[in-house]
């Protein structure tokens, strides 16, 4: 079979079960099979597939169809400009976490932060690309999560910033040592437990733990807003990515504790609420 005529039928298979983006898929999977970029694909697409390629693809295919993320396949995810690796056991990394980085990143560099720490880490691309983009600064990420840790690290050691990161394995604050830090960010677990079944689903492919948020979605900022005073330094940040509907939910927990004087939020690139910012 042809490179082009594989494309052509997987994409037909993708759109039979409703596949978002049949066709971009089909070819991005082409992609990975044959380790080549788009171009190749483009300009090659006479050209004839081996069997084992040809059988390989199909099977791809298959997953994709049953609600098997791309990401997860290819273990391929960009984020600020970086390459990740994903897998089950983490979060696949979405572009409106961008917005918290670089905010993270801009207030980082104007106050010339030393210490950071990233809480619910998952694929570890907040601590990566902090480390990657603030010179001087000592990272700190955890995760409840085993796996995610392990890919974390990972990542750490792809994007070459090992060295500026520590991993620790802890439910938020639990095994972290008493410190403080300039920055504590976190972009956690936040979605309704009653809507998670009535996702996409390939979200609900992603790992539970890193998308329910409890009942209201709000367990995770809570244990966060009433522990963090603790562990950040006086004119310290505490930074959130909250979902399109959480804004006045979390501003209201902030401004309820007592120890947080200014606070903004962020909106992403669909115009949703997607960042608050606190300060101590």
């Amino acid at each position: 079979m042809k490179i082009k005529e594989a494309i052509e039928k997987g994409m037909i298979e993708l759109k039979v079960d409703n596949v978002e983006m049949p066709k971009l898929k089909a070819r991005l999977l082409m992609q990975f099979i044959l380790k080549k970029d788009r171009q190749y694909v483009i300009v090659n697409d006479m050209n004839n597939l081996t069997v084992a390629q040809e059988k390989k693809y199909f099977e791809y295919i298959k997953k994709l169809r049953r609600g098997i993320p791309l990401e997860y396949i290819t273990h391929q995810r960009e984020f600020m400009k970086l390459n990740f690796f994903v897998d089950e056991n983490v979060l696949i990394p979405r572009a409106d976490t961008e917005i918290l980085v670089e905010e993270v990143i801009k207030i980082a560099k104007k106050m010339r932060a030393k210490k950071i720490l990233d809480l619910c880490t998952g694929s570890g691309i907040i601590a990566v690309s902090l480390a990657k983009y603030i010179d001087n600064c000592e990272i700190t990420a955890t995760d409840i999560s085993k796996g995610a840790i392990a890919i974390a690290k990972k990542n750490a050691i792809i994007n070459k910033v090992e060295d500026k990161i520590t991993f620790i394995e802890s439910d938020l604050f639990s095994n972290i040592p008493n410190s403080k830090y300039d920055i504590i960010v976190s972009n956690p677990p936040y979605i309704k437990k009653e809507i998670i079944n009535k996702l996409d689903k390939q979200v609900q492919k992603e790992p539970r733990i890193a998308l329910d948020g409890g009942y209201d979605g709000l367990d995770f900022y809570r244990k966060i807003i009433f522990q963090a005073y603790e562990y950040l330094k006086y004119n310290g940040y505490l930074c959130f990515e909250i979902g399109y509907d959480q804004k006045e939910d979390v501003s209201n927990l902030l401004k309820n504790n007592g120890n947080y004087s200014i606070t903004y939020s962020l909106k992403d690139l669909y115009d949703n609420d997607r960042v608050i910012v606190a300060k101590i």
